[in-house]
């Protein structure tokens, strides 16, 4: 590595803003290989003591409902120089599998997740902290197809689920975090001049 330690770089921004694309798209233009990525979604707290319609009815847009405390020892295991084994979870069962992901120690520690800046303890771990703002219409549309084709809810359970706590979190929640931001990219992953200013920044950053 160039630099004397890794990078953590935090994406936030409200569902469906565009932070996944930004994320994928810094993944891409840097190299996976030069990068271990922890999105915040995997490490959404496991609740097999519930059935499956009282997990579904959870607030999963509140910050208690993530093991916050589990991804800021990761991060600072990669950080020391060792691996660490990410969760993965399932959204159609809303559990966390059995499996884990290895994630090997890398020049850039990239973070995502709607909630990443609502911690403090996770914030200043972080060196870049960018937040992805996009329209509230846009990003119900998106996550509307999103929940329906790739997480195989109904129309009705994502409208319910929109209204009585993603709305009212993120106005609580993610939309105060962005005050904490380096760096707003508006208009989502699309803006393709923004990104390519942040990708510059990081590239300057490991040479």
């Amino acid at each position: 590595m160039a630099q004397e330690k890794p990078i953590v770089f935090g994406v936030a921004g409200g569902t469906a803003s565009g932070k996944t694309t930004v994320a994928r798209t810094i993944l891409r233009a840097v190299g996976a290989e030069r990068i271990a990525y922890l999105p915040h979604d995997a490490y959404y707290r496991d609740r097999p003591d519930l059935t499956f319609a009282e997990r579904a009815a959870l607030n999963y847009d509140h910050p208690n409902s993530l093991e916050t405390k589990l991804m800021i020892k990761h991060i600072k295991q990669l950080l020391s120089g060792g691996p660490v084994a990410m969760p993965v979870y399932d959204f159609a069962s809303h559990r966390r599998t059995a499996e884990t992901l290895l994630v090997e120690p890398s020049p850039i520690i990239l973070v995502d997740g709607i909630l990443i800046f609502t911690r403090r303890k996770l914030r200043e771990l972080m060196d870049i902290k960018v937040y992805v703002d996009t329209d509230s219409d846009v990003r119900f549309i998106r996550r509307l197809k999103r929940d329906i084709q790739e997480r195989e809810r109904s129309l009705n359970s994502v409208i319910v689920q929109y209204l009585e706590t993603v709305r009212p979190m993120h106005l609580k929640f993610v939309e105060p975090s962005k005050r904490y931001a380096d760096v707003i990219i508006p208009y989502g992953g699309h803006n393709t001049v923004a990104i390519d200013m942040v990708v510059s920044r990081l590239h300057a950053l490991l040479v």
